[in-house]
């Protein structure tokens, strides 16, 4: 069965960006209300994937087993607080390695959709910044921008060339808002 998906940037719309990128668990700092949006997003019984550029394994900064220790905890203390995520993809590689996997290219979404039976021109990505904007309309889906992160000057720059085909909301919580209010609830059996 092919199903929709709501697809979730990490850095800036779950946890806080780090200047310096988020190398352990103990830097991994959840944003305001991220919990409490991940369990809403959970009732809607869509699968929930994080895609996510971790360029600081490519640059050297952090093991690649560090990353995925940071999202198994991730995944955990959203499951406590009553939400779930379903798969985190990430690329690891850094800008200039022209990979297929970093947004705004397809990799991640294709995999996930290949993985889970996507159907992404059905799906909506949240997200941050004009990469994760331009991999949802690659790839069909509905790009809705949060302004935490660095969401709210990637906003202002993209009003100025007069690109407006997404959703603006300020987080997390508001893009589960806007998700929950035009999206009929299906079961979790789904």
């Amino acid at each position: 069965m092919i199903r929709s998906a709501v697809f979730l940037d990490r850095d800036g719309v779950i946890n806080r960006n780090r200047p310096d990128h988020v190398k352990s668990w103990n830097e991994f700092e959840f944003l305001p209300g991220a919990l409490e949006a991940l369990k809403r997003l959970a009732g809607l019984g869509w699968p929930v994937v994080v895609v996510t550029n971790q360029a600081a394994i490519g640059r050297g900064l952090v093991d690649p087993s560090e990353v995925e220790e940071i999202h198994r905890r991730m995944v955990d203390e959203v499951r406590l607080f009553g939400g779930r995520i379903d798969a985190v993809l990430y690329c690891p590689h850094r800008p200039d390695e022209g990979c297929e996997c970093r947004k705004p290219k397809l990799g991640l979404l294709i995999e996930a959709s290949r993985l889970l039976h996507l159907d992404l021109a059905a799906s909506i990505l949240v997200g941050d910044a004009e990469s994760d904007l331009l991999a949802a309309r690659a790839a069909g889906c509905r790009p809705v921008m949060v302004r935490t992160g660095r969401g709210a000057a990637q906003i202002e720059q993209l009003r100025l060339a007069e690109v407006d085909d997404f959703v603006a909301v300020e987080d997390l919580g508001g893009a589960v808002e806007w998700i929950l209010s035009r999206t009929p609830v299906m079961s979790n059996a789904s």
